[in-house]
């Protein structure tokens, strides 16, 4: 009897997994509480490394469908001075295949394909070692029993408690994302200075990023400490405040990159996390990938691994030689994960504090490390 599998959640994990399972014949159910696959901006761009998400897409059998998408040019890096003086300047790389970019909503398309998405399923509860299996409870409340869940439902899981009981604490970091379109056209310094890859200033305790998506579109991203209870202060929806708000933080830059007149909506997002080394006593039936299992700063770690994840539990999966053998599958997986995502963790969190640092020198020094010479 082939397992009941259902997957939480339609990012890049379950939908990498669910890709996996499909190539090797083996049904899976992918449960979304959004009401359609357009129902909410897909995001920026994401930068998929060779070794992690790259590799995914490999045993997806969509690398080359990837690569036809991807900006390797988007690799390129400015870093400024407060006071607009180039500090760092590294150039395009056409033909460097390690971290090309892709837009989240061409890696959304592309991994969706033919997976069939049941949309505006809202996971409330999951109950393991119930009669007929691991229950499954919704908010309309409808209930349905699985062989094994598996919650790549993100930050707040509604997964994660049937497993664990962590949850996810504030970094004392926020970010504020802005976008700007037609930006060749409309903003051609801006333009200029972000290039094909990204800008970025750094000063005591902020940052402020500007990245490039395709179709001419930059996304913009100020980052600063702040304590938790002062991210009430301003309703997003009074856009003049928030903009108001955040050129008095950033007063003094250089423009045109922190001209945040530009942007005509904000988001405001409280990086959390999950403790670095996440992990739990195995439950049978239910496990995590992503955000869900070891969320941590965005710093271009978290979909790598989640995708990467999301293909080896495939494969794993599908590589059991019965339902008999699939707890152990995932058990193995399990300790797998741990250890890659734990080192993943340290790292990440040690790069947040650089980043967004008493001492911007801290920041260009983290990206002297990281960046070819």
């Amino acid at each position: 009897m082939t397992p009941r599998i259902a997957v939480i959640g339609s990012g890049p994990a379950g939908l990498t997994l669910a890709r996996v399972l499909h190539r090797h014949g083996h049904p899976v159910t992918v449960l979304e509480r959004d009401p359609s696959r357009d129902a909410r901006p897909p995001g920026g761009t994401l930068d998929l490394h060779e070794g992690l998400g790259q590799q995914a897409l490999e045993k997806a059998g969509l690398l080359a469908e990837f690569r036809a998408l991807s900006r390797p040019e988007g690799q390129a890096m400015r870093i400024l001075d407060t006071d607009g003086t180039v500090l760092r300047d590294w150039p395009p790389r056409p033909d460097d295949r390690a971290n090309p970019e892709i837009d989240r909503g061409q890696l959304r398309d592309l991994l969706l394909g033919s997976v069939d998405v049941q949309w505006g399923r809202d996971v409330t509860e999951v109950v393991p070692e119930s009669p007929d299996g691991v229950l499954v409870h919704f908010a309309d409340g409808q209930k349905e029993t699985f062989d094994l869940v598996i919650g790549a439902d993100g930050a707040w899981s509604r997964v994660r408690p049937a497993v664990s009981s962590a949850t996810p604490q504030y970094t004392g970091v926020t970010s504020v994302e802005t976008s700007l379109d037609d930006v060749d056209t409309r903003h051609p310094d801006l333009a200029r200075l972000v290039g094909d890859g990204s800008l970025a200033v750094y000063g005591v305790n902020r940052a402020l990023v500007a990245q490039r998506n395709s179709g001419g579109h930059v996304k913009v991203y100020a980052q600063f400490r702040v304590p938790l209870d002062q991210n009430t202060n301003l309703d997003p929806a009074d856009v003049e405040a928030v903009r108001s708000s955040l050129l008095a933080l950033f007063d003094g830059w250089a423009a045109p990159v922190l001209d945040l007149r530009h942007g005509t909506a904000f988001v405001r997002r409280p990086l959390y996390v999950l403790p670095v080394s996440h992990t739990w006593t195995h439950v049978s039936g239910v496990t995590l990938l992503g955000d869900a299992a070891h969320l941590m700063p965005p710093l271009g770690a978290g979909a790598n691994l989640a995708m990467l994840e999301g293909a080896e539990l495939a494969e794993s999966i599908a590589a059991a030689p019965g339902p008999a053998d699939l707890d152990e599958a995932v058990r193995a997986f399990e300790e797998q994960m741990w250890a890659r995502a734990g080192r993943w963790a340290n790292i990440t969190a040690a790069g947040l504090e650089r980043l967004v640092s008493p001492d911007p020198s801290e920041a260009l020094a983290l990206f002297d490390e990281v960046q070819p010479s």
